[in-house]
């Protein structure tokens, strides 16, 4: 028998045949749309939703529970039709396009319209979920198991790369308007650069659109009803999880770690202006993580080729557990800074690599259908991060308990974790379903 070591030496050996273009074109989708995650989830737009909106924090984090909640009742049912029909792409494309639309329009608001932005940032999101659902199944069909952790290192790399650069030029145009010929006053910068935002995202969407290939299915059943199909692929795979007990397990863990990490990008920038700290400062530190993020998601991914990505995952949990507990405690910029710089050491490549184990402990002819599951299950748990930082704001009056309590999510994750054997769910990934 082949064992799981053995058989992915030999893929290994496949993936260095692994198109290369098809690789850079999948990579270049994290460029893409990261740039919503910058500007939107993390920098601009909290800041702007707090002080040009008149929205508060708590308001921030209940439109978040909204879009985790609405992406969660979508993804598993979208993932099982494209699997079914082999339309990943298609998927892939329609999401993007409600993204990129939503990101152009949260430049018509205005003061008070804390619903209509609310309702905004809540369609942008679930474009943005909705397509990374998709983006990620696509990571099985361009790079083989053994290359996975590398190639899904370097889209985050690219991630924080492209984001970043935005998100650059955003906060330049908001410190200085009148280079841009803006005017010194007003929300014209910030407006400007949700446009851009839209823009970003659909110019560098063009190369996976048009180069990488999907894995065929066989014709009967692209014929098929694919709204019946999946559904009835989603009962299948509830019905199924328990023959994967290892995944299972895997997938408990990342729905906390997901929640935590969710938690600390989509909440910093809007504690940060509850806390007093200057925009210009809460920008220019988020900025800071994207571009020690680039190497470091780099470095993260070819040390979880070496000595593991479970272990990686591991103690990048600790630190971020030190990063809350810190937090908590956090009073001026330079704060702000030093946590922006452990934040960017860890938080790609923890992504990455969890993104990573989990491709290889599905069944590989249904990795769609998987990734869908995945996004339902974590985004039901995610709206709780939120969730908690919202209620135990207005339950203590104080954003300082409130991001305290993230630290929850962090320790379940790593309590679970620690008895997921990953090679043993790689071999039950692989063999025949005997239900």
């Amino acid at each position: 028998m082949v064992s799981v070591r053995q058989r992915r030496l030999a893929e290994g050996a496949i993936g260095l045949q692994d198109d290369r273009k098809q690789v850079r074109a999948w990579v270049m989708y994290d460029w893409a749309n990261s740039a919503f995650a910058t500007t939107i989830m993390a920098a601009v737009m909290p800041i702007y939703f707090v002080k040009a909106i008149g929205g508060t924090d708590a308001d921030w984090g209940f439109t978040q529970t909204a879009a985790a909640l609405v992406i969660a009742l979508l993804s598993p049912l979208l993932g099982a039709m494209a699997d079914r029909a082999g339309n990943k792409k298609s998927y892939l494309r329609i999401f993007t396009f409600i993204g990129a639309a939503a990101s152009v329009c949260m430049a018509l608001p205005g003061k008070g319209d804390v619903l209509f932005v609310s309702l905004l940032v809540v369609v942008g999101m679930i474009g943005f979920g909705g397509a990374g659902n998709f983006y990620d199944a696509l990571l099985n069909d361009v790079a083989s198991p053994a290359n996975r952790e590398r190639v899904s290192a370097r889209g985050f790399a690219m991630g924080y790369l492209g984001g970043g650069l935005l998100l650059a030029v955003n906060l330049l145009m908001i410190l200085k308007p009148t280079w841009f010929g803006l005017p010194a006053e007003g929300s014209a910068p910030s407006q400007i650069s949700f446009v851009m935002v839209g823009i970003w995202w659909l110019l560098f969407s063009i190369p996976i659109f048009r180069h990488v290939r999907e894995r065929p299915v066989a014709e009967a059943a692209r014929r098929r009803n694919q709204v019946a199909e999946g559904v009835k692929r989603l009962a299948q795979t509830l019905r199924e999880i328990s023959h994967y007990p290892e995944l299972l397990k895997y997938m408990i863990a990342y729905w906390f770690l997901f929640d935590g990490i969710n938690t600390v990008i989509v909440m910093a920038a809007s504690y940060g202006t509850t806390i007093g700290i200057e925009s210009t400062h809460l920008i220019t530190a988020l900025l800071i993580t994207q571009f020690i993020g680039f190497p470091a998601t780099v470095a993260f991914g070819a040390l979880a080729s070496r000595v593991g990505g479970k272990r990686m995952l591991y103690g990048s949990l600790m630190m971020y557990l030190i990063i809350v507990v810190l937090g908590f405690f956090m009073k001026n910029a330079l704060h702000f800074y030093i946590l922006a710089a452990l934040v960017g050491l860890v938080q790609g490549g923890s992504q990455a690599t969890a993104r990573a184990i989990y491709s290889r402990l599905i069944p590989p002819d249904r990795t769609a259908e998987f990734n869908g599951f995945l996004t339902f299950t974590s985004r039901l748990i995610s709206f709780m991060g939120p969730l908690m930082f919202a209620l135990v704001k207005v339950f203590t009056d104080s954003s300082r308990y409130a991001i305290l309590a993230v630290a929850f999510f962090f320790v379940v994750a790593m309590a679970v974790l620690t008895f997921v054997n990953t090679a043993k769910g790689e071999r039950e990934a692989i063999r025949p379903f005997a239900g």
